[in-house]
């Protein structure tokens, strides 16, 4: 029987080429557009696609065929259609945890890089600037984790083992506000995103994509924050409201910002007169969070391991999104 045939996106099989090139199916590398991936899919006849982070609306829903597999590369799912997927008969699938190490170590670079106003100093020197800036210390600093589930885990673990800081983690599963279970990296974990923030240095948004969480953090909740904490964003960009946020770094209303997700990607201000670019309290890196070589292993190792798992007929061991779809 010969292998079943798998459409990739192009940017996701640039990411870990030999890991495809080695896949037990019939690789086929297609362009991420929709359209153009759909068409890919019918006329190939492919059973399954892997795709990274672009929306997906229509057309590929129709293409695929009931039973088979939409295999998310990367965590977030906000760019597919869960329930057209599910009404379709498909699979959905994403890859959890190979990525977290990774995140978490960049949004600890963001923390470090903010503290030491690294990107505002090391851009002058580059431009033969000399002009030391005074920095802090992250030792004893408070970083408050707003999403603290297994990426914010590993950035508390790594901020307070390693730099000695005190953690508070704000999750909706919290039982109120109280210290956290002995063992934990968290000092503190809370329901109340104003607990968590009243005392941070550091506030980190790990929340996922979801039409709830559209602009989470507003100008009311901007106002929570303290003048000296710095808001730094490894989430997505939707969960910002950039216009509040660049008006309030601009303002002195928050120390600044560090930014790794953007609303629109690349990056587009918001508001031409609101370009984060423009304020030198901000850093910015275009959504680097899980570009390693390892997590890029990763996460083509577990996308192909979803299709892997169905095809073996092993859907409980499957990172299923939609698990309604198997009543259908």
């Amino acid at each position: 029987m010969p292998p079943s045939v798998v459409v990739v996106t192009e940017a996701e099989y640039k990411r870990a080429p030999r890991v495809f090139e080695e896949a037990p199916f019939d690789i086929r590398v297609v362009a991420a557009a929709e359209d153009v991936l759909a068409r890919a899919i019918t006329e190939a006849g492919a059973r399954h696609a892997v795709i990274g982070g672009s929306p997906y609306r229509d057309a590929l829903y129709a293409a695929l065929g009931r039973g088979s597999v939409l295999a998310r590369f990367g965590v977030g799912f906000d760019g597919v259609d869960l329930a057209r997927a599910t009404k379709a008969g498909i699979l959905c699938t994403n890859t959890p945890s190979v990525l977290d190490q990774s995140v978490a170590e960049l949004t600890m670079l963001l923390i470090a890089a903010a503290a030491r106003r690294l990107p505002n100093i090391a851009g002058k020197i580059h431009k033969e600037v000399w002009v030391p800036k005074e920095g802090i210390e992250l030792s004893g600093k408070t970083l408050a984790i707003i999403g603290s589930g297994r990426i914010g885990t590993s950035v508390a673990r790594i901020a307070s083992a390693g730099y000695g800081m005190r953690v508070i983690g704000c999750r909706r599963s919290a039982d109120g506000t109280g210290p956290a279970p002995a063992g934990s990296p968290f000092a503190i974990l809370t329901n109340d995103f104003e607990t968590a923030v009243r005392d941070a240095d550091f506030v980190n948004l790990l929340i996922p994509a979801s039409p709830a969480n559209r602009h989470f953090l507003n100008r009311e909740r901007l106002a929570m924050l303290p003048i000296r904490a710095w808001l730094v964003n490894t989430a997505r960009g939707m969960v910002v409201d950039e216009a509040a946020l660049f008006d309030a770094v601009k303002s002195g209303q928050i120390a600044g910002a560090a930014l790794d997700v953007y609303d629109r990607e690349p990056y587009v201000p918001i508001d031409p007169d609101r370009d984060f670019r423009t304020l030198e309290n901000v850093v910015l890196t275009p959504h680097v969070g899980s570009y390693t070589g390892d997590a890029n292993r990763g996460m083509a190792t577990r996308a192909l391991g979803n299709i892997g798992l169905y095809e073996a007929g092993r859907i409980s061991d499957m990172d299923l999104l939609n698990p309604e779809v198997l009543a259908h």
